[in-house]
């Protein structure tokens, strides 16, 4: 699945038309304020023109030097003074040629008004004089700004638009690829995965927050998927395999017993080996339901907070109950000063199974001698670490001990059935926690558990 392309072109092209109606607002605007403007300056020019042509007062010499010192003469500049014949209104019929008679009209009947004829620009006041004459006085001139600086604008608008849009399509395409980039490069690393390589992750990115999540989120959902398909894929065979020899066991004793007739004591020793035959496939049994279990994906357990200090000191007592010849010493020398960093949201029974399975497997193989469990805590885990100075795993062995009933080749004269590693360690990835193995034959081994401090979504 690709990035929907349509959404960046639909946002460019969003973009564009906003800039579009923007640039032309600001076309607009300036052009309406280059008309009133300029109408303006006409309109000032011809009130001066009006004082200094038709007022015959003292003040006309100073008007006229002020007009000509500070006032600029503009474009094709004209001036029309028209005289208004008395109580009619009427100009003069010379006059009517050179200047538009629609403006003279509508000066003469508003006061003032204002007229343009392609670039030529015109505007025109009504003046009455103290004498009580009547004139219409018109000033016309090229509007300069608008030819030049208008359309100096409506070209920079323009180039600054289409270079402005090449550069968002430029740009946008190229964001478009860096972020379809390493989606490609997760789908390419899913369409890897299948059941024949469940053990493979994605790359998990530092930079993009959001792909970290998606993929760290599918890590997950793998991890719960390989728990899953290995405890399914290996169930029937390991059920067929491990309930087979006591079943055999017990059905042969049960036959050679009523092969014939026997003494009761006979009778009495076959139901005894029928009976340890039996405890031995119960026991196997709810190794192998509880294994299972723990393939699922965690909904159907209740999950809360779990102090792991107490858990340790219950789980030492429990193993002490068990067998008063394991020892086990508890270093809580690194615990931390906020006893919250000690809490995690979990399982407390599936907990207490996974621990109790590795600290027994511990004192047993190391024939009970001590066995050292280190509690601590950094800032975003609990970390738990088993020490024991037995006999060890050889290290070919090791990428097989979490395999249901795998057994080292070294535990030939102790007990077990293979199951409380794996058990273990499904128990903790349940629990979004990693546990890890390091062992040295004949030295003994090291056991790590890590899990994640405060709440998380199961």
């Amino acid at each position: 699945m690709k990035i929907n392309h349509k959404i960046i072109y639909l946002l460019i092209a969003t973009f564009v038309i906003y800039t579009l109606i923007f640039s032309g607002y600001i076309y607009y605007s300036i052009s309406e304020y280059a008309f009133t403007d300029f109408y303006k300056r006409l309109e000032i020019r011809a009130a001066i023109i009006a004082k200094i042509e038709v007022e015959k007062s003292t003040d006309v010499s100073i008007i006229k030097e002020m007009h000509d010192t500070y006032l600029e003469e503009l474009p094709r500049q004209a001036k029309y003074v028209i005289p208004v014949a008395d109580n009619s209104n009427r100009i003069d019929a010379k006059m009517q040629g050179e200047v538009p008679s629609a403006l003279v009209r509508r000066v003469i009947e508003n006061g003032s008004a204002h007229y343009s004829v392609k670039n030529k620009f015109y505007s025109g006041i009504f003046y009455t004089t103290q004498a009580g004459e009547k004139y219409v006085v018109i000033v016309s001139a090229e509007n300069y700004f608008y030819t030049h600086h208008i359309s100096y604008l409506r070209n920079l608008l323009f180039t600054s638009l289409t270079v402005g849009a090449l550069w968002i399509v430029f740009f946008s395409f190229i964001i478009s690829r860096t972020m379809d980039k390493p989606v490609q490069k997760i789908i390419h690393e899913v369409q890897k995965i299948g059941s024949e390589n469940l053990h493979l992750r994605l790359y998990t990115p530092e930079q993009n927050d959001l792909l970290r999540k998606l993929t760290v989120t599918f890590n997950d959902m793998l991890n719960r998927l390989e728990t899953s398909f290995n405890t399914q894929n290996n169930f029937v065979s390991n059920a067929s395999h491990e309930l087979n020899t006591p079943l055999t066991s017990i059905i042969a004793e049960a036959d050679l017993a009523l092969s014939r007739e026997r003494q009761p004591h006979e009778y009495k020793h076959s139901l005894q080996k029928i009976m340890e035959e039996a405890e031995k496939l119960s026991k196997k049994t709810k190794a192998l339901l509880f294994l299972a279990q723990t393939g699922f994906d965690g909904k159907s357990q209740k999950f809360e907070k779990v102090r792991i200090d107490q858990l340790v000191l219950d789980v030492r007592e429990t193993i002490q109950k068990l067998n008063a010849e394991f020892k086990v010493s508890i270093d809580f020398n690194m615990l931390p000063e906020n006893p919250e960093m000690l809490k995690v949201q979990g399982n407390q029974q599936l907990l207490h199974l996974a621990l109790s399975n590795i600290i027994v497997n511990a004192c047993k193989y190391s024939d009970s001698r001590l066995v050292y469990v280190s509690l601590g805590a950094s800032d975003k885990e609990v970390f738990i670490v088993i020490n024991d100075s037995g006999i060890g795993i050889p290290e070919k062995e090791l990428q097989y001990i979490y395999d249901p009933y795998f057994r080292a080749s070294n535990t030939t004269n102790y007990e077990g059935y293979g199951i409380g590693l794996p058990l273990s360690r499904n128990i903790v990835r349940l629990h979004k926690g990693s546990l890890h193995v390091n062992s040295i034959l004949n030295h003994g081994t090291t056991v790590q558990i890590n899990l994640p401090i405060g709440n998380y979504k199961i």
